[in-house]
């Protein structure tokens, strides 16, 4: 009976032993794991530019995006495209508005629909505008034709979105591990440069439960300012 006791607790103790030393592989695999993901590539939406210009009776704002399509905040990243995407406020929105915008040396132009719940205009098109510093427009609305030079909000001090992205997964290196194995990131990120008297990023995780992870970035230093998880 004894010696059953002791073999029993022999083994007790060797697996135990086993167990601490393969502990340090499991958290080094771990790392492994979320060192080794590029979260730059799970990123299904970045808006890295914003153009504005605004006048007595018109507000013109322009984003430079690259956006996934078909676009669904399922946790789950698809292939990206640039595009541009303009919205402009007008004292009302019953007449026809149209609006040409020259890059480089070609002319891009298009009908803008109105959206009556954000009672704005708005027009997309499928080009990558993210490293202009202008976007001189022509507007007609109605029977008034103006133009309106829409200027970047950077300045040359931004941190890059990659910078700014692995700041983020620096400072909540355990969130990231949490959703990352052998396979990748479990999730997808959304990045959007916002302007409120100086530019900040939005960074949202979505994992596949749909959870949301959010982080408020200064632009320049990469600093989190704020961040609200589920």
């Amino acid at each position: 009976m004894r010696t059953f006791f002791n073999t029993k607790f022999r083994i007790f103790n060797i697996f135990q032993r086993a167990l601490f030393l393969l502990l340090p592989f499991f958290f080094l695999n771990l790392a492994a794991c979320s060192k080794n993901a590029r979260y730059d590539d799970y990123v299904s939406e970045l808006r890295q530019n914003i153009f504005l210009v605004e006048s007595e009776e018109y507000y013109l704002r322009i984003y430079a995006v690259e956006k996934e399509s078909p676009y669904s905040a399922d946790g789950v990243p698809r292939e990206t495209s640039p595009r541009t995407e303009i919205y402009l406020v007008t004292p009302e929105g019953d007449k026809e508005c149209h609006i040409s915008f020259t890059v480089g040396e070609k002319t891009y132009s298009g009908e803008m629909s109105y959206d009556n719940a954000r009672g704005e205009y708005y027009y997309y098109c499928t080009l990558d505008v993210s490293k202009c510093n202008a976007l001189p427009c022509k507007i007609k609305y109605g029977d008034t034709e103006f133009a309106m030079n829409a200027l970047s909000v950077l300045n040359g001090n931004e941190l890059p979105p990659k910078k700014i992205l692995k700041n983020v997964q620096s400072e909540n290196a355990e969130l990231f591990a949490s959703l990352t194995d052998k396979y990748g990131f479990k999730g997808e990120i959304y990045m959007r440069l916002i302007y409120e008297d100086a530019p900040y990023y939005y960074v949202g995780i979505i994992d596949r439960d749909g959870n949301i992870y959010a982080f408020l970035v200064n632009a320049t230093s990469g600093k989190i300012l704020a961040k609200r998880q589920p």
